[in-house]
């Protein structure tokens, strides 16, 4: 099976906000998650992430229900691990929900989930939304002992945090792509799903490419950064085409 590619829209309404914070159903509104949503399926992604924060600082509610209704692609909704996400979570009926830690005070998410920590909230969340037919994946950092809670957590999925990785120069490099090889091979050892996102770019997915037992990568920024040269279907099949180098079975 061919790895897969979940793009992320936050970023294209990142910049709507920037300019229409309070009038994002404005016909004047741009540039529109759901259009980018029909771009990013005409380039062959796999799937659209989306992160309706607390704060609601770049997705709002209304671009989540159009882009489930509206683009025939899987969704995958990161919500943090609130009772109101859940109720959204559960009205909205994503195909996945990857629960991801969430401040106000961070640009994007940083860092993993401490599933360990909160393990009995975290288990009551995965469970309501299984129940809901959703597929729940956790958003964790490269560690063995996470992977383990995550596993028994019972969610179907892991997403490892790439960023230690994506920020590593020199010979820094090597350890973080060995942690995550590590924490890949655990994660299959227990039955997860392995996907793998946060800082992954053209250049970088390269060693990315060297990791075991990858499902899918969840990638934004800098498939939207490259959208402002070519075009986000551009960008989103290049990335694609790039993704095709990974081995089949590995």
């Amino acid at each position: 099976m061919s790895l897969l590619l979940g793009v992320n829209l936050d970023h294209v309404a990142t910049l709507r906000q920037a300019r229409y914070a309070r009038t994002p159903d404005s016909p004047n509104a741009e540039p529109c998650p759901v259009v980018a949503g029909h771009d990013a399926l005409a380039g062959g992604a796999d799937s659209l992430t989306i992160h309706v924060r607390g704060d609601r600082r770049h997705m709002q509610d209304a671009d989540a229900f159009r882009l489930r209704e509206e683009v025939g692609l899987p969704i995958n909704l990161e919500m943090g691990v609130t009772e109101e996400m859940v109720g959204l979570a559960l009205k909205l009926k994503p195909d996945f929900a990857c629960l991801v830690p969430e401040s106000r005070l961070e640009i994007t998410t940083e860092g993993g989930l401490d599933v360990l920590a909160g393990f009995d909230r975290i288990r009551m969340v995965v469970a309501r939304l299984q129940d809901a037919g959703i597929k729940v994946s956790l958003f964790i950092d490269p560690d063995t002992k996470q992977v383990e809670a995550a596993a028994e957590t019972c969610a179907e999925m892991i997403e490892l945090h790439t960023g230690c990785f994506a920020n590593a120069v020199g010979d820094a490099v090597d350890p973080e792509i060995e942690r995550l090889a590590i924490a890949a091979r655990a994660g299959h050892s227990s039955a997860l799903q392995v996907n793998a996102g946060h800082g992954i770019n053209y250049t970088n997915i390269g060693r990315v490419l060297e990791l075991p037992h990858l499902a899918e990568l969840n990638i934004g920024h800098s498939i939207v950064s490259r959208a402002m040269r070519v075009g986000l279907t551009t960008a989103v099949r290049e990335m694609k085409e790039l993704m095709a180098k990974y081995p089949s079975g590995s």
